[in-house]
């Protein structure tokens, strides 16, 4: 996961005489970190905003799951699964900050499943909490199972994970970002058809301003981005609550 003290900055150009941000100048860096929410499992985002206003009921249920016993889950399931969700897509090197996954895993991690010291009709959980369910018949053996076994084999194409290295766009241009989040190249001729669009009569009420977005920013930017349509205003000039 990049660390929470990682930035990447952008200028946006304020009318201040409304309050709000018109649209944003945008580098490679701050667009792959836009296009990397698209990443995240909704067990992520839920985990990211409960401890910052989280809308709605899916807080509640997430919190159900972490009040749960691991005792009534299935014995190959664990709460983590849910808790701690990873992303199909992951990358290593852009601004990644909302993301669980760690830029250090091992691509090629090996399965692990444990079995009981009594090896009981050689049956193996993916949990080394579990408890031994026993031969059938003949109850459990009260043992953990927690001797690990290796598993031998190829793993599920459909659960290996897709690492993006460099990021998703080019690095060849400065990108527009709307106050809604729509992202397009920037140019000379688009910027000025905006203004016409925005209807800025007095080019003085217009004001950029660099900010620097990292974690704080980027779960407030997530939070803004499931509320409102004006995202950038309500992060960095209306400040959320």
């Amino acid at each position: 996961m990049a660390s929470s003290s990682t930035k990447v900055s952008m200028k946006l150009l304020i009318d201040t005489k409304n309050e709000k941000v018109l649209f944003a100048e945008a580098s490679k860096a701050v667009v792959d970190f836009l296009l990397n929410l698209l990443c995240l499992p909704i067990g992520t985002v839920v985990k990211l905003l409960s401890s910052n206003g989280m809308v709605g009921s899916l807080g509640n249920l997430y919190q159900s799951v972490e009040n749960l016993n691991q005792n009534f889950m299935l014995p190959d399931q664990t709460k983590d699964v849910l808790l701690n969700p990873r992303a199909q897509i992951s990358s290593t090197e852009i601004s990644g900050f909302l993301t669980d996954n760690d830029g250090n895993d091992d691509h090629d991690e090996r399965i692990k499943l444990y079995m009981c010291n009594n090896k009981c009709n050689f049956q193996v959980a993916y949990d080394n909490t579990t408890k031994c369910p026993g031969r059938p018949g003949y109850g459990g053996c009260g043992y953990s199972m927690t001797n690990e076994v290796q598993y031998v084999g190829n793993k599920k194409v459909a659960g290996k994970k897709t690492f993006i290295h460099n990021g998703f766009v080019k690095d060849v241009v400065t990108f527009m970002v709307m106050d809604d989040l729509v992202i397009q190249p920037m140019s000379t001729i688009s910027s000025i058809t905006l203004l016409n669009k925005f209807n800025v009569k007095e080019i003085g009420t217009l004001q950029e301003k660099v900010v620097e977005m990292g974690m704080e920013e980027g779960i407030k930017l997530l939070k803004a981005s499931l509320q409102s349509k004006m995202v950038l205003t309500s992060v960095f000039i209306k400040k959320t609550k």
